[in-house]
Formats: C-alpha cells, structure tokens, sequence
C-alpha cells in the first residue's frame, strides 16, 4: 500500500512510530480480561487481524499472486512467524509483567533484524543504526532490570514466582525472534515488486490462518462477558489490524532493522500505560531506560544531512545522499514500481 504525498524514509519511520504507539497499549488492554488465557489474546489479536488484512487486500493479493507464488517460501516463514509471536508475546506478558514482557519482546527484535541481514543479505550495517540500536536495545535492558529489581523487593511472591520472570523473557526473546523474522519477510517480499497491502494481507492473512486452532482451543472465555468480548475485538481491529497497515508503509520506506529499531517506542508506551492504568511501579532506573529509547528513536527518524558529492563530467550516476539507514533505503525509490518500496539498498 502507498501513501501518495508521504514517500521517503522519514514517513516510514513516521508510519512505523504510529503503529508501535497502537502495539503499546495491547498489554494494559490484555489486563482487562484476566480470565482470558495470553494464548487466546495472541490468537484472536494477531489471527483476526490478519485476517482482516487479508480481506481488504483481497483485490492486490490476486493481481500480484504470480510474485507471491514464486516466492513462497518467504510468505511460509513470515506466516509462521506472525503465527507463533502473539503466543509468545501475550505469554511473556502474562509472566513476567506487562513492561518487562513488552521491552524484552521488542527490544530484542533490533538485534534479531541486523543478525537476519547480515547473514542472509550480507547486508553491511551503517555507524549511524549501530548507535541508535545501541541506545535502544540499552534503554531497553534497564527498563527490564529495573522492573525485575522492584519484583524482587517483594517479600509476598507466591510459590514459583521467581521462575516466572525468567520464563517471560526467554518467550519474549522467542517473540523478539519471530517480529525480526516476519518483518524481514514481508519488507524482502515488498522489495521483489508486489505493493505492501498484498505483502501484509498475504502474510498475515496466511498467519491468521494458522492461529485460527489455537483461538478455538482457547478462545471461549471471550463469549462470557461483553467486556472479554470488547477486549479481544479491539486488539484485533486497532493495535493488530491498524496498527500492521501502518507497519505495511512503514516497511515500504526504510528497512527491516531499522523498522524494528524505532518500534522500541513500543516499550515506552507500555511502561508507561502499566504505570498509570494497570498500576505497575517503575523505579528512576527504568524512566532513566525510557530516556535512552527516546534518544535512539530521534537519532533514528531525524532525516540525516544529505552530503553531496561533486560527479566527473564522464560519470552520469546522480549524486548520492549519506549511508544511513534511512536515507539508503531512499535510493532506489525509482525503480520500486507500484510497490512504494524505496529501498533500493535492498532490505
């Protein structure tokens, strides 16, 4: 999908900031049906809403499924990863807590994204992405300290307790592994040429699908009370569908690593809805991690200067802006086709 009149990298970053804004508040809303198991919240958030993908996108997903079926191996390892991060995500939430769920699932996603690039695109990662990821990821870890700090005060933890947090982080790493995944899948189907709607309404559709046993195994609590039933049809339809149509454009302008790198704000946004609705404590330490991430994000949506260099007269190759992230994904913009993909740098 593209957005005439909001081309270039600092939209998509733009795009990318909104939707972790609408991901933020799954976890506080979760906290409204506490009788709803995390494996049903995953599944009827991620599997409606990808569905919902797939059913607006129904016309570009016929017009492009030549290009879909020859790459389908790609849209089987995004689909499967859209399928098993709500399960992982909503469960590490579940386990260790809201903020602490949230910026380990999000915050290691950056990580996972550079590690994919590099080894499968050789892709080369520029000084600029390495600082702000740095940041980020660093904000993020005391956020996470933080919170287990307060955690660990209390002396009422029932039985167990003190396993349920490294639990939660070991599936919010799963869940960190499967965004950078998917994300890499839908932004190197969108650079082959098919327009971010099919790409998102394929992938999400097909990992909607699969979620599909899961929220009939688990999803009966949500037809018990309208207040069950209103949590799970607004984690489908505004964070889950919304917010990955904004993530669709945002994908289209900058690549997966740096998409994954802003949506740290995520983290933010849920530590703070924890802290004001759901009533969780962080510590001056974790506002301190808050600060990091609001760094890394403005170094990493600001529009790098444009350094132009002066061309041979026998050279015809026009001036090239600097090597950041986001400017590099900006490039190639002309040969993306009806794609909106400006990332001529590949992903």
């Amino acid at each position: 999908m593209k957005a005439p009149g909001f081309q270039g990298a600092t939209w998509g970053a733009v795009f990318v900031l909104a939707a972790s804004v609408l991901w933020g508040t799954t976890g506080t809303a979760a906290t409204f049906a506490p009788d709803v198991s995390p494996l049903a919240i995953g599944a009827v958030a991620m599997g409606f809403g990808g569905l919902l993908q797939a059913a607006i996108a129904a016309r570009p997903i016929l017009a492009f499924r030549g290009s879909l079926r020859r790459q389908w191996r790609t849209v089987a390892l995004g689909a499967l990863a859209v399928a098993m991060y709500p399960l992982a995500f909503y469960s590490s939430m579940h386990l260790a807590g809201v903020a602490v769920g949230t910026v380990v699932s999000i915050g290691s996603a950056p990580l996972a994204s550079a590690v994919i690039e590099r080894v499968v695109d050789k892709r080369r990662l520029t000084r600029r992405w390495a600082v702000g990821a740095v940041l980020g990821v660093s904000g993020a870890a005391l956020l996470c300290l933080a919170e287990s700090f307060a955690e660990a005060g209390h002396p009422d933890q029932p039985p167990g307790a003190e396993f349920s947090t490294p639990a939660g982080i070991a599936l919010g790493l799963l869940a960190g592994l499967t965004y950078a995944l998917y994300s890499w899948a839908a932004h190197r189907l969108i650079n082959t040429g098919a327009p971010s709607r099919a790409v998102m309404g394929a992938v999400f559709g097909v990992g909607g699908l699969l979620l599909m046993p899961v929220l009939v195994a688990t999803g009966a609590p949500f037809l018990v009370s309208w207040q069950n039933f209103s949590v799970g049809a607004y984690m489908a339809v505004v964070p889950m569908f919304a917010g990955y149509v904004l993530f669709g454009w945002g994908l289209a302008r900058v690549r997966a690593s740096t998409a994954t790198t802003v949506s740290l704000a995520e983290t933010v946004v849920a530590a703070v809805l924890a802290v004001i609705v759901v009533g969780e404590r962080l510590p001056a330490l974790a506002w301190g991690g808050a600060a990091m991430i609001a760094g890394s994000l403005l170094m990493l949506t600001l529009p790098a200067p444009r350094i132009r260099t002066r061309a041979k007269a026998s050279d015809r190759t026009p001036v090239r802006q600097s090597t950041d992230d986001t400017s590099a994904a900006t490039a190639g913009s002309a040969s993306a086709g009806s794609s909106g993909f400006s990332g001529g740098s590949g992903l």
